[in-house]
């Protein structure tokens, strides 16, 4: 007796939809994934409305006025310029860094002389920093 042998099909697994749904989760998670940023400076804030503190007896305090004029503990600087303002905060803080810094801006300065005093003093090392405001109307 001759048994016919059945020709067997070989038995494969189509890849490509399970290669497009794992690309599809890889960009779904890709789209959705909220990337965390440190902040360099860690700033306390104080709120108007809340009790008013005395300033600390050893402190740097630069004041900016309207025009952008910048004064470190009372002297003039000569020009805004980063430079200008990190070596004046750091020949005002004697290198302890550990000092806290007070910012204190006139109401129609232009943020971006804020924001350069704040990047003066991080690059100087100085993470207590604090921006004064007046009493809450």
């Amino acid at each position: 007796m001759k048994f016919r042998r059945q020709n067997r099909e070989e038995v494969s697994i189509n890849l490509t939809p399970l290669i497009d749904v794992v690309f599809l989760l890889l960009i779904f998670f890709m789209v959705s994934t909220t990337f965390q940023k440190d902040r360099p400076l860690q700033l306390t804030l104080p709120s108007s409305s809340a009790t008013i503190e005395e300033a600390p007896v050893q402190s740097i305090e630069v004041s900016i006025s309207a025009d952008g004029q910048i004064a470190v503990n009372d002297a003039v600087l000569a020009d805004a310029q980063l430079v200008t303002v990190k070596h004046a905060i750091e020949v005002a803080g004697k290198g302890d860094t550990s000092l806290p810094l007070l910012i204190s801006a006139d109401a129609s300065t232009p943020h971006q002389f804020v924001v350069r005093a704040m990047d003066a003093a991080g690059q100087a090392g100085y993470v207590h920093i604090r921006i004064l405001t007046s009493e809450g109307e």
